[in-house]
């Protein structure tokens, strides 16, 4: 599961788009969702994308039309990922943000191999948070699963461990979000 969001200036990636304004966020948004979607299409999951704002992602025209959709709904993020995984059939499900240059399928095949022995597993990011949260969903999800999570902070990633006390929880590989101009640069593609 990716989440999307349309990519128009002032409405995704705004904390990038303070450092390099905001329609050259929005396009570097659009072009690295496109290449993370090619490069993550794989015969051994389903791809589906969470798109928001619902309506406008449901009927986009900007991401791939072979692959299927549903909306991200309302809320907070983690509001969002939680009504993401509890709408789904059971069985695993890992979700990822598209902001995440260096991922590969490799990575995405190593965190379902996790959730073998594990009820969830994370990918953590330098910056304390994870690009990637996922659930086994073999019983229903935490009560107060990304409750009082501080969002965008070191914490992020300590807190949703917190928020899975009573889960095993396997950690995967450290990947780059992209947040910041200072982000692009340490990657070394600055738009």
């Amino acid at each position: 599961m990716v989440m999307v969001k349309e990519p128009r200036p002032g409405r995704v990636k705004t904390r990038l788009g303070r450092d390099i304004g905001m329609t050259a966020a929005a396009w570097w948004f659009r072009h690295q969702t496109r290449r993370l979607l090619r490069r993550l299409q794989d015969p051994r999951w389903e791809l589906i994308l969470s798109v928001a704002p619902d309506h406008e992602g449901l009927q986009s025209r900007i991401w791939p039309a072979h692959l299927p959709r549903i909306p991200q709904g309302s809320g907070d993020l983690g509001q969002r990922m939680k009504q993401v995984f509890d709408s789904l059939p059971p069985g695993p499900v890992c979700i990822i943000g598209a902001d995440i240059p260096e991922i590969s399928r490799r990575h995405i095949w190593k965190a379902f191999a996790s959730l073998g022995p594990h009820e969830a597993t994370l990918g953590p990011a330098p910056d304390g948070g994870y690009w990637l949260i996922g659930l086994k969903r073999c019983r229903p999800s935490p009560k107060g699963l990304f409750e009082q999570l501080r969002w965008s902070t070191a914490h992020a990633l300590q807190d949703t461990l917190t928020s899975l006390s009573d889960f095993t929880v396997a950690r995967v590989d450290v990947l780059r979000d992209i947040d910041s101009a200072k982000d692009l640069k340490d990657l070394g593609s600055v738009p």
